[in-house]
This record gives structure tokens, sequence and C-alpha cells, in this order.
């Protein structure tokens, strides 16, 4: 009987064990961290014997195969041992569709693979097809194919997913776009970054469709890592004016129909593009336009993404903790045209602010930046906007934005950078925020 050892124990790693046992392997999950109640509630329902808080590693050697968390970097130490001993290391991803005979939607990208995986999940789902959603959102991928109740499945896959994913094959395969983002899980070299990002097409052949942004310039220089594009079949991409979808200041034209976009359910110049991506791969799923058209309007994103959350004597507050990149920013502030306000900062992932540099000067009136170590920030924009401070408060950051704004001004939660500094993470970043904001404008 061969052995699965489980490195992590969230939804991932925990739903990888189930099915790994489920499909006659023996198992063993370790974690280093303190695995919650309810997931230690239910290995032990299926006897599957795991360690908390520590890592065995006489233990996890005795493994056949390692289904790996994406949150372990290479470089741990741990991985590196494991490495040497020549054991195989998979994501959930790759090992749980091994076991699925259903057709796999996966997309992926730097910004936007959240809002655009969620959408083209609901145009599935409200047409009437038989999805599940899995992959960096909702349950585990290997849980739902343990049960085996869907047909469809959409994935949203990240760069550290993809980097242990090797048979994992999509029928429909999306990139979204691709701008530096975890350079510090790749020795600061955009281009293995980029590699990474391209393995979503690695397996790809003239039966798997593959879906790009064609005005990406990183994807431009780097599409021929597409094996389908050999042979131009199955290859769609999508741009500003030749492509499958072509995206205007009004609208987003396909063959088939249009989408208005003073109308649609997400606003902003890259939700124009994550729509255009999510009815693409809708319709490569056989979803027809009469039910895109019927259901696009029911939409709503996931929150933390341009979520408004609170109005104070004109003043708006916007909450994009989600924005942890600088690119993700720039779309940010390009989807305003009254003047903001920015909270900005976190923990920076190599970050370079240069490309912000036009839409700051143009757009903010004030900058707040908002963690423990803001010198970066403080020292690149403070010559470029009227005001600047740093503080690592929360309360500080918002009664200063009440003190700075006035009626029509924006005040925008963007960071640009990771949460981990102040914050569990971007949801609690976001979350604290909206707390906040309820807390000081409530009766004022």
């Amino acid at each position: 009987m061969s052995h699965i050892v489980i490195l992590g124990g969230g939804e991932s790693g925990v739903g990888a064990a189930l099915l790994a046992q489920s499909k006659g392997f023996s198992v063993f999950l370790s974690d280093q961290g303190k695995l919650k109640e309810h997931y230690q509630d239910q290995l032990r329902s299926q006897a599957i014997p795991f360690e908390s808080e520590k890592h065995t590693v006489s233990e996890i050697l005795k493994a056949d195969e390692i289904i790996i968390s994406p949150g372990i970097p290479e470089k741990s130490e741990l991985v590196q041992t494991i490495k040497k001993q020549g054991i195989p290391l998979v994501s959930e991803i790759e090992f749980a569709a091994r076991y699925t005979k259903a057709k796999l939607i996966a997309i992926t990208g730097s910004n936007g693979k959240t809002t655009t995986t969620l959408l083209t999940y609901h145009l599935l789902k409200e047409a009437g097809f038989n999805v599940g959603l899995a992959g960096n959102i909702g349950q585990s991928f290997a849980k739902q194919v343990m049960e085996d109740s869907f047909d469809y499945y959409v994935l949203e896959i990240s760069s550290f997913q993809l980097d242990r994913c090797f048979d994992f094959k999509p029928d429909v395969a999306v990139l979204i776009n691709i701008t530096p983002d975890h350079l510090d899980r790749y020795d600061y070299k955009f281009e293995n970054y980029i590699h990474s990002k391209f393995r979503i097409f690695q397996n790809a052949n003239t039966q798997t469709a593959c879906i790009y942004w064609g005005d990406d310039e990183v994807i431009q220089q780097y599409k021929e890592l597409i094996p389908a594009a050999v042979a131009h079949q199955r290859v769609i991409h999508f741009d500003k004016s030749s492509g499958a979808a072509n995206i205007t200041d009004d609208a987003i034209q396909f063959a088939f129909g249009k989408i208005v976009r003073a109308t649609a359910p997400i606003q902003g110049p890259h939700n124009a593009i994550n729509m255009a991506a999510a009815v693409l791969a809708a319709t490569e799923a056989g979803v027809a336009w009469s039910d895109i058209q019927a259901n696009l309007g029911s939409f709503q994103n996931a929150p933390h993404r341009l979520e408004p959350c609170g109005n104070w004597h004109g003043i708006q507050f916007i909450n994009d903790s989600k924005a942890t990149n600088v690119d993700a920013v720039f779309y940010a502030l390009n989807s305003f045209k009254k003047k903001l306000i920015l909270i900005i900062g976190g923990v920076d992932k190599g970050n370079e602010y240069d490309v912000l540099n036009d839409l700051v000067k143009s757009k903010v009136k004030g900058m707040i930046c908002l963690g423990t170590d803001n010198a970066k920030l403080m020292a690149h924009f403070g010559d470029r906007v009227p005001k600047i401070m740093s503080t690592d408060s929360l309360e500080t950051a918002v009664s200063t934005s009440m003190q700075w704004g006035e009626s029509g001004d924006i005040v925008l939660l963007s960071p640009a950078c990771a949460s981990f500094d102040l914050f569990k993470n971007y949801e609690d970043r976001g979350d604290q925020f909206k707390a906040t904001v309820n807390r000081l404008t409530h009766g004022s």
C-alpha cells in the first residue's frame, strides 16, 4: 500500500487526506501550525493519523508521495530535505485531478482571478450546469472529487499551486495577466514567476481551450510557452481590437453579442477584462449566450475587491484590501475619476512603485501609509502627493482620511502589499477597515 503524507492541514490539506484514504492509500497529515478543531474532528472521524504544531521529519520521509500546501515555500529546510530524498511533491490540485472525469476550467493571473473564477462559476451554475467551485477559493477540490457529485469544476489556481502541477490538464485554461508578484518566492526573478503562471498551459493540446488577455505585454512575450499555439488551434486571445472579445470604453464585443460596460455588474477597466475572460470560458464550457445575458446582471463579486463600505458627509469609503500588489492598485486607481485619499502599505514583496507615479500625481490628494515599516513608501511618494503620513494604526488612518477628505472624495484602501504585519490576512484587514469606518462614521 502506497503511503501519502500531507503537509499542511488547512482546507486543501484535509481534503487531500480524505481523498487519499478513500482511494486506498495509507495517510499521515502534518501541520507545523495548530490544526483547527473542525479539521481535527474530520481527520479523527476517518481515523487518519495527524500531528499538529510540529513536523516529524522521520515520519514525513516515509512517504511515497507528498501533497504539499501552497503556503510552504520551496526554500524551507523541510522541502529541501524532501527533495534530496527524491520523494515526489505535488499540489492538492495535481492529486485530486487524477480522480475526476469532470470538465475542468482553471483560471490564473496575478490580478482578477478570484473575480473571474466566481463569475465563470456563476454563469455555469445559473445556466443549470452541475458545477463545483474550488482551488484557491471555496471548499477543497480533493474533498469534492471524493464526493464525485459535479460534472464541471471552476478552479482558481495560484502560481504556488501550479509549481507543483505536472500532469494537470484543464479543459479550459485561462491566463488573465502577469505582473510582478510574490517575487520573494521566486528568487526575486520575474521570469521565474512568469514561467510558473504559464504552467496552466503546460499540458495543453488541440482539445484544450487556451484563453489569455492578448494586450498583456508579458503574455505576448512568452506566449510560445503555450503548446497548442504551435498548431494555432484552440488558442483564444481577447484584447482591445482583434480578439475573440474586443474591449472598448463602452462595451465588450463578442462574435455572439456584447456587454454594455455602463450597466455591467462590476465596473472598472480591470473588471472588463475579467468579464471578457469569464464569458469566453463559460461559452467554451457550453453556456449559451442567452443564458449569459439572463444571468450576468445578478452576479455579486467577493468582498474586499473595490467594495463600497461607507459614506460620511459625501466621502465614500472603498475597501480594496485584496489589492496586494502594485498592479492591482494601478487598476483600482484607474477605476475612479474623483479625487482620492489612498491608504496603502503592509509587507512589501519586492514592489516597484514607479508604475503608480502618474496616477498618484493626478488622482491622489492624500496618502496614508499603513504598516509597521513605511519607509520605502514614504521615500517614494513623499514628493509626489500634497499630503502624506505614516502610521501603524488603522483607526488613525481612517480618522485622518476623514479629516483630509471633503464631499465628493473617495477614501480607498488599496494596500499594494501583504497584510500580515498588522493583520491575519487581507480578509482580516478588509473586515477591520470596514468595522473601523462604520464605528468612526456612525452617527457623526
